[in-house]
């Protein structure tokens, strides 16, 4: 039986079935994304979706989708779905669903009379290109495929509404014929396997609702245009493959590209598996640069993003080369801004003050993997020139105090990876001295030191570094240590921000904490106490003051909840570091029962991926992007550490 397969009774009950959505990316930054009925619920749903670096790199819906419509002895019988404005449901072919699984490619199975046809799809790795296999797997009589498409070519954040400034010419293809009806944009090829018969018959289709819009409270209907149809002849056991891409294609080669793409697909039959493959959907190769992309749906190269997810997404899952490649084009980029301060193009936020924090922690967890002295080979300089740009007072907004800790003004603009705001203004305004900023400082400080030991030209730098570290870990526990037992989440001046938020996990969770076991243990308590859910840390105890556990409603009281409540997956993976540390072996089968929660998610929202965050209150409703790489690769990271712990 299949890891995720989904059953004729769960897909026709379209309460159930619009909930799961299915996800496929490739390296260049497309991907296709719908629910596992077809139908799209979101803005952002579509059958070929690609970055275009013309209109500056953002995501554009070409193909919102394929209706499929089987026809035989004259009578057709349409295989799409659709939801119009009012909750109108038309046509409603996920009725004749018999089973959805997902194990390697998404295949569907419809039973149609007598008709039994499979549809598969997958995206090809190295271009812009989906392609759907249609198998005849059963039929009594002379069978035909209808293909029908809806354009969008529109900004996957905005809506395609009729208008009279559409270009509706076609040009001929191999086997298809190509569109292009808006200046500026590539010209989507449609082709099929085998010759088919072209019908122009082009039509809007006019409001068209996106459920899962409406419900966050944006626009969410659109007007979609249709410009005819394919119709192909099929006979019993024949496979026909239709292809949509931004450049022809020779229809003979298409089976074999397809063969070829199926043989590199990670088999989803585990939970490990599914994380995995997962992860790899988050790479993005750019020439010799390679990159990792935030989220799915939507989303974009973010640098703190980047190196939290690093060691997780690659290092876990034995992609070591991908880590070193994804590593160079970040640090190049960041190099660059240390020397320049200017912002790069593609990874956005790199002039934040605690990325190079994350660097020199990624960079750490590359040595607890593949060992200390390939990471002291690979990275030495690196860490040493991080280490003593921010002791030199490089960054404009990270300053060293002469207490050994480093303060950051996150007064008018958020700092941190808590960055909600409204009207421009920070939701939860962190400034001062941080407490996670100020775990990871002494932390990079402790691991330049450990890392540089016994290299003669490192010696002075390696003094320092300890000097400042002592300094810095005397002054953490008088700064955030409070009388009850947990850590103040920043301190500015003489403020002492009492809320019980979960950036203390990360302070209790790394390799060089300030703390000893015994502070360590009464912090792990209250985080399990008032943090902890199956989907994560909860971003605030329900005992602070503006705890908002429901991540719902209009865009301004999601925002309001965001960073107060509900819970983020990628802590758990400091919680689990924290209590390995603390309770040693005997807490490898407690993390290990906790990770179930993660598990169950499997067969939820994104299909084998984790969303962006859960509800703080049951029953732990995942919302945000569908898939998260730093959720994705924390989650991973735990599993690897488990396995090394007990193998």
């Amino acid at each position: 039986m299949s890891y995720l397969k989904f059953d004729k009774n769960l897909m026709i009950n379209l309460e159930q079935s619009l909930t799961k959505e299915m996800l496929r990316t490739n390296q260049a930054g497309a991907y296709h994304c719908s629910t596992i009925v077809g139908c799209n619920t979101r803005k952002h749903h579509g059958l070929l979706v690609i970055p275009i670096p013309e209109l500056g790199n953002k995501s554009y819906v070409l193909l919102s989708s394929l209706d499929e419509t089987v026809i035989q002895h004259g009578a057709p019988f349409n295989l799409g779905i659709h939801r119009y404005k009012g909750g109108v449901y038309s046509p409603n072919g996920h009725k004749y669903i018999r089973e959805y699984d997902c194990e390697t490619v998404p295949r569907t199975t419809y039973r149609v009379g007598g008709v039994i046809l499979t549809k598969e799809m997958i995206f090809s790795s190295q271009e812009n290109r989906i392609m759907v296999r249609y198998t005849l797997v059963d039929a009594h009589s002379a069978t035909t495929l209808r293909f029908r498409p809806f354009l969008a070519f529109r900004e996957a954040n905005e809506l395609a509404i009729q208008n009279t400034s559409l270009n509706p010419d076609y040009i001929e293809a191999n086997n298809g014929v190509g569109f292009c009806p808006y200046k500026g944009f590539p010209t989507l090829y449609m082709q099929l396997s085998r010759k088919p018969t072209w019908v122009s018959e082009p039509n809007w289709y006019n409001n068209i609702e996106y459920s899962k819009d409406r419900d966050r409270g944006i626009p969410y209907i659109e007007d979609l245009w249709v410009p005819g149809y394919f119709e192909i002849p099929i006979k019993k056991g024949e496979s026909i493959i239709f292809s949509a891409g931004i450049s022809e294609i020779s229809p003979r080669s298409l089976s074999k590209m397809y063969e070829t793409e199926l043989a590199s697909r990670t088999r989803r039959t585990s939970f490990y598996n599914c994380l995995k493959n997962s992860a790899k959907q988050f790479y993005i190769k750019d020439n010799d640069k390679e990159f990792i992309m935030s989220s799915y749906p939507w989303g974009s190269v973010r640098a703190r993003d980047t190196f939290l997810a690093l060691p997780g997404s690659t290092l876990s899952i034995d992609h070591t080369e991908d880590f070193h490649q994804i590593m160079d084009t970040a640090i190049k980029a960041y190099e660059h801004y240390m020397e320049t301060e200017e912002l790069d193009p593609r990874i956005h936020g790199i002039d934040l003050p605690d990325i190079p924090l994350w660097a020199l922690w990624a960079i750490q967890q590359y040595g607890r993997s593949q060992g200390f002295d390939k990471a002291r080979k690979r990275y030495m300089p690196v860490v040493s020139k991080l280490l003593n740009w921010i002791l030199a007072g490089g960054h404009p907004n990270l300053q060293v105090e002469t207490s050994g800790l480093v303060s950051t003004t996150g007064t008018s603009t958020p700092v941190s990876w808590m960055n909600s705001t409204q009207a421009g203004w920070p939701l939860v305004p962190r400034t001062g001295l941080l407490v996670e900023f100020n775990a990871l400082w002494y932390n990079g400080l402790m691991f330049g030191c450990n890392l540089s030991e016994g290299i003669p030209e490192y010696e002075k730098h390696r003094e320092s570094w300890l000097t400042v570290a002592n300094q810095a870990k005397t002054a953490f526990i008088t700064t955030f240590l409070n009388d009850y037992g947990y850590l103040y989440d920043y301190v500015n001046g003489k403020y002492s921000d009492p809320a019980v938020r979960p950036n203390m996990a990360i302070a209790i969770g790394l390799d060089y904490s300030p703390l000893e076991r015994r502070q360590r243990k009464s912090v792990l308590d209250i985080v399990t106490r008032e943090l902890l859910t199956p989907k994560g840390l909860r971003t605030l105890s329900p005992k602070s003051y503006g705890y908002m556990p429901f991540y719902i409603g209009q865009p301004d009281v999601r925002e309001r909840a965001y960073h107060n409540g509900p819970a983020r997956p990628w802590l758990f993976g400091f919680y689990a570091d924290a209590y390995i540390k603390v309770f040693g072996m005997s807490g490898v089968s407690y993390i290990d029962r906790m990770l179930i929660g993660f598990e169950d998610e499997m067969s939820q929202n994104c299909i084998a991926s984790i969303s962006q965050l859960y509800d703080g209150n049951p029953p732990f409703s995942g919302h945000g992007s569908i898939s998260h790489a730093t959720n994705v690769a924390e989650v991973l990271r735990t599993l690897r550490n488990l396995k090394r712990l007990n193998p």
